[in-house]
């Protein structure tokens, strides 16, 4: 599923930059998400901003309501009494760092069957389908040994075998009728998706619905039914070619994944590697569901026009019904520091593109917000030092990006920058002026206006996110799962406000060292004759 997120957490995490199509491309490419701040006119005073919006943070603050379930299933819900909608989120605190090698891309495996119901929802007759499903399972076993032993033969009579089984499956599925109860009930926005650190599900419904999603999203996760899973296998492999194997600039972040990080799990792709996604079993899927989603690694946050009390009554009636299970294990991470600089390059039917990470901590660390600020000075937006200077005056590239927590921020990542190149120029070219005003942000510090900006463009940027009761209900429940309380919303305008000039400098001469930069240069493949 594909889906436009909130802001992610501390609301400096993501690309932060107006792209052209082609660079938003790239960052869909990672499922990361965008946000563009508009400054409000409250805003032209920096602390008599800060001073007018605190309070009003405070206030929202202290209206949110939180309860945890025996089972430990988390719940958190904010009153917005404006308009009879409420938003709904479902965090599950796993994503593509959670997997295994060999085992890529199961993550959003899980994401797509999750919709595709229960033994009561989605199935003319469950009985039937399931013995269907059981014989599948075996033959598509059968057709990786037959694969395996280099049997073509025996593998081709299998594979028919399989797609009959398919089509008699299909006979007892009552397709999308999941989403056709959400739609008829007046629901809108259903959508999920995967990323790095996490997988979402979200929707908004009318307010007098508030027991139908408790009733609805128990189900999907209570008594999952995996069907159609080789109908999403083939569509996860085409989503895969379309977007890496047959997209220069998507094979280009997979490998620079994998030159930035040596043994880091955000080295592997979210979507997963071709070779795990044709092998992966129903079966695999089944045994990351349960060791994943334990009522203990799920948030739920419902904000709009609820009663705090009733969304306890009935999380209780529905929810209580999972078994606790133990709380998953965090993924090894045991990747050393980069202690040398690495540069590659890719040649590929391409326009050029010049690509620069460096490592920097997780969002977690007293400095997160810098690393945003950092980030606004040189690439946000038209009047940041780095558009300037390469887009505007040497018109060296065509745009320019960044993403700040790049492939996920729930541990220490990649802080990077990226431009396209500019029609006879090159690659070499955006480097050279991207390390000229890198050099600049550590060795001057930045003046009073610079700093007023973007401290203006985040105080913009947090108003923007808590506007909509999905966007709050994204962050209420990121914020609980990725940094362990919500509240972490609301304590980074004291944190940006807090944050000087010698900051910014101390932190950049920490982010940009020379031994923890990774470069890739995308060039333009030779014509074939």
């Amino acid at each position: 599923m594909n889906g436009t997120p909130a802001i992610a957490p501390g609301f400096w995490a993501r690309s932060r930059h107006r792209l052209r199509p082609a660079l938003v491309g790239l960052v869909a490419l990672v499922g990361l998400w965008l946000w563009w701040p508009i400054a409000p006119a409250a805003a032209r005073e920096p602390l008599q901003a800060a001073q007018a919006i605190q309070p009003y943070l405070d206030r929202v603050a202290d209206a949110v309501t939180e309860f945890t379930l025996e089972n430990g299933m988390k719940f958190i819900v904010l009153e917005r009494h404006q308009a009879p909608v409420v938003s709904f989120m479902i965090h599950a605190n796993v994503g593509a760092v959670d997997e295994t090698d060999g085992k890529t891309g199961v993550a959003h495996y899980l994401e797509h069957l999750a919709f595709k119901g229960t033994s009561r929802i989605g199935t003319k007759d469950f009985a039937a389908e399931q013995q269907l499903m059981t014989q599948l399972d075996a033959v598509f076993n059968d057709l990786l040994a037959a694969q395996t032993a280099g049997d073509t033969a025996k593998a081709a009579e299998l594979q028919e075998e399989l797609a009959a089984l398919q089509k008699q499956a299909a006979s007892f599925v009552e397709q999308n009728q999941y989403g056709q109860i959400i739609q008829q009930a007046g629901g809108v926005g259903l959508n999920a998706t995967t990323s790095a650190d996490e997988t979402r599900y979200f929707y908004s419904l009318p307010a007098n619905k508030l027991e139908l999603w408790m009733s609805l999203e128990s189900e999907r996760f209570l008594d999952p039914v995996f069907r159609e899973f080789y109908e999403e296998k083939d569509v996860i492999l085409e989503e895969r070619r379309m977007r890496v194997d047959n997209s220069p600039i998507g094979t280009m972040i997979e490998r620079f994944l994998e030159e930035a990080f040596v043994s880091h799990p955000y080295r592997r792709p979210v979507i997963g590697y071709q070779d795990d996604l044709f092998v992966a079993t129903r079966e695999d899927v089944q045994t990351f569901y349960d060791t994943y989603y334990g009522p203990a690694n799920l948030t739920a946050a419902v904000v709009g026009d609820v009663d705090p009390a009733e969304v306890k009554r009935l999380a209780e009636v529905y929810f209580s019904r999972y078994t606790p299970r133990a709380v998953p294990p965090e993924p090894a991470i045991d990747e050393l520091p980069q202690t040398a600089p690495k540069e590659f390059s890719l040649a590929l039917p391409s326009e050029p593109w010049y690509l620069e990470g460096y490592h920097r901590p997780s969002l977690r660390h007293p400095d997160h917000v810098i690393y945003g600020m950092i980030e606004s000075l040189l690439m946000g937006g038209r009047t940041s030092r780095i558009y300037k200077t390469v887009v505007d005056e040497a018109r060296i590239a065509l745009d320019i990006g960044s993403l700040n927590g790049f492939p996920g921020d729930r541990y220490d990542n990649i802080f990077l920058i990226y431009g396209l190149t500019a029609p006879g120029h090159t690659p070499e070219e955006i480097g050279t002026l991207f390390a000229q005003e890198i050099d600049r942000i550590k060795q001057e510090p930045v003046s009073p206006e610079e700093l007023d900006r973007v401290k203006t463009q985040a105080r913009a940027g947090l108003l923007q996110s808590l506007a909509s009761n999905g966007g709050m209900a994204s962050l209420l429940a990121e914020y609980q799962a990725k940094t362990g309380d919500w509240r972490n919303i609301f304590n980074n305008l004291k944190a940006i406000e807090a944050v000087s000039a010698a900051d910014i400098q101390r932190v950049a001469q920490t982010l940009f060292r020379p031994e923890s930069r990774t470069v890739g240069k995308l060039v333009q493949a030779p014509s074939a004759e």
